[in-house]
């Protein structure tokens, strides 16, 4: 009796302690088999998940530079300059170079390199001349923080290292006061020599006779007696002359016809009929169209650092060897070799406008040479640092960069009734200021 009771009291306490193991081992199992249903299902998945090559059979393999990509991830920041004080200053004389300023500030090549490299934007290091000043800022290290170029009181040109060791490029330019004068002389022997007892800088005389060249022969039709008249623009800041000036109006008098040039409002020269002194430009430089690789951009934000890049120019996806020309009249102002823009040529179009060809594979052209619109200047390459073969192309107006492809430049040889209003009134009032008869 006891035994059963025993038992009985076994059973009757044991079997709701069954029932919930029991419970609990159903429920366990009915979650290791959902468990097992979902992984066999992602594993699934992922088998039959098409990859990136068959969905995008177009992509072409790309070696990368993993480093590179590490070392974005953490944006770079401005390092502060220590010393409000430069460590070297050096005017610019005959016979200096780069990497003899670099070694003589004590910079090493590397970061000779790099500051080469954030150039590229805007290309200042190669137009420094004798009289220009550089200034270098280093830390205790060693390191270059900072470098100045100095070409005048209205622009400099400032290189500012990141903590990643890479430097950023800011171009000052100040437009300061501009303040008119008039020069006026008779011809005594040459127009060159007359010119200047009368004022003007051997630059200034030789614009005005590139400027009239069509329509006299300093050499020939002059007589003494004649008389000229020119109408200056002078940049001062704080009081003091920059050296920078512009001609607003030319009059040359000669017998019973007078021969003359006003600046509109487009910085082009016409003559008092509305006549353009030079032709018109073309919108690009080549000889027939291209696709554009990359447009124009001051304001590019790099998607990972954040950084502000300036793409200056308009590429053209051109093959090797494709014909350049000018787009309009000019003097070749410089043909050198950049690290990072390769080949490059510099044309001078008059007092206002600059076009800039990189990355070429031959210039046809030299430093100082005349050219006129459509005669070909170079042959296209992938010179300096390019991804590929292009012509990277800019169009400066008063030094600063725009889009030639949308830029208000002179495209016509005759202004329109319109602007040819406009124009009259500007020419009366700059005779005015000349002192002639209106």
């Amino acid at each position: 009796m006891g035994l059963k009771l025993h038992t009985r009291r076994t059973s009757f306490f044991k079997m709701p302690q069954l029932n919930v193991l029991a419970a609990s081992f159903s429920q366990k199992s009915n979650f290791n088999k959902r468990l097992l249903l979902g992984a066999g299902l992602l594993i699934g998945a992922a088998i039959l998940w098409p990859s990136h090559q068959e969905s995008l059979p177009q992509r072409v393999p790309v070696e990368l530079d993993i480093d590179a990509i590490l070392a974005q991830l953490t944006p770079s920041t401005p390092v502060e300059v220590q010393s409000s004080q430069p460590d070297y200053v050096k005017s610019i004389v005959s016979g200096d170079t780069l990497s003899g300023l670099f070694v003589d500030a004590g910079v090493d090549q590397q970061s000779m390199y790099h500051v080469l490299e954030a150039d590229l934007d805007v290309l200042a290091l190669d137009t420094l001349k004798p009289g220009n000043k550089i200034s270098f800022w280093l830390d205790d290290k060693g390191e270059l923080q900072k470098l100045e170029l100095y070409f005048s009181a209205a622009r400099q040109v400032v290189f500012s290292r990141f903590d990643d060791g890479d430097y950023k490029v800011d171009e000052i330019n100040i437009d300061g006061i501009w303040q008119n004068r008039t020069v006026s002389g008779d011809i005594q022997g040459s127009f060159y020599l007359s010119a200047k007892r009368a004022g003007l800088n051997a630059a200034e005389i030789q614009r005005i006779e590139s400027l009239l060249k069509e329509k006299l022969n300093f050499a020939r039709d002059l007589r003494a007696g004649d008389t000229f008249s020119v109408l200056m623009n002078d940049q001062f800041i704080d009081g003091n002359a920059t050296g920078s000036s512009d001609i607003l109006g030319i009059t040359i008098h000669r017998g019973r016809s007078d021969i003359n040039a006003y600046q509109n409002s487009d910085g082009n020269f016409y003559d008092d009929q509305g006549r353009s002194l030079s032709r018109a430009f073309q919108r690009i430089p080549l000889q027939k169209n291209y696709r554009i690789s990359s447009n124009f951009n001051r304001n590019r934000h790099h998607p990972v650092t954040g950084r502000v890049t300036h793409h200056n120019g308009t590429d053209f996806a051109t093959p090797i060897g494709t014909k350049i020309v000018a787009p309009g009249d000019g003097i070749v102002s410089l043909v050198t070799k950049h690290r990072f823009a390769g080949t490059y040529v510099v044309i001078e179009h008059g007092n206002k406008y600059r076009t800039r060809y990189l990355h070429l594979s031959k210039a046809l052209v030299h430093k100082g040479q005349r050219v006129s619109r459509g005669q070909v200047i170079a042959l296209s390459g992938n010179t300096g640092r390019v991804t590929g073969p292009h012509l990277h192309y800019e169009f400066h107006v008063n030094g600063r960069p725009v889009n030639p492809m949308k830029a208000n430049i002179p495209m016509a040889s005759k202004l329109s009734s319109k602007e040819m209003s406009e124009f009259q009134q500007l020419v009366k009032i700059r005779q005015m200021m000349m002192g002639q008869d209106v």
